[in-house]
């Protein structure tokens, strides 16, 4: 199960995430680089990002709508149409073709 990233804000080396639970989330904490007290940043929220098989078919069916799958065949469970009827009248070999 993957933890929540909150977003702080440190006023010299500016913006970093932490990973911790919900439970364990502080309004302050110290900078990474600099150990300043930093604030939490209200942020949006980080919806869609996870490992799971409902985010990948998601994620799937959004990237189908600008990158559409190339079909190299009939449609599933619909007839294929009938090819033009072929003729055995040797006259009409004598017409013009298109």
């Amino acid at each position: 199960m993957s933890m929540p990233l909150y977003e702080y804000r440190c006023a010299e080396c500016g913006p970093f995430d932490v990973s911790v639970s919900m439970s364990e989330v502080r309004p302050v904490t110290a900078c990474p680089v600099c150990t300043a007290e930093s604030p939490r940043a209200v942020t949006a929220p980080r919806l869609g990002r996870g490992p799971t098989a409902a985010m990948r078919i998601l994620e799937s069916t959004a990237r189908t709508a600008s990158e559409p799958a190339v079909v190299s065949g009939a449609v599933p469970g619909r007839p294929r149409t009938p090819p033009r009827p072929v003729t055995t009248d040797p006259r009409h070999r004598m017409l013009p073709r298109p």
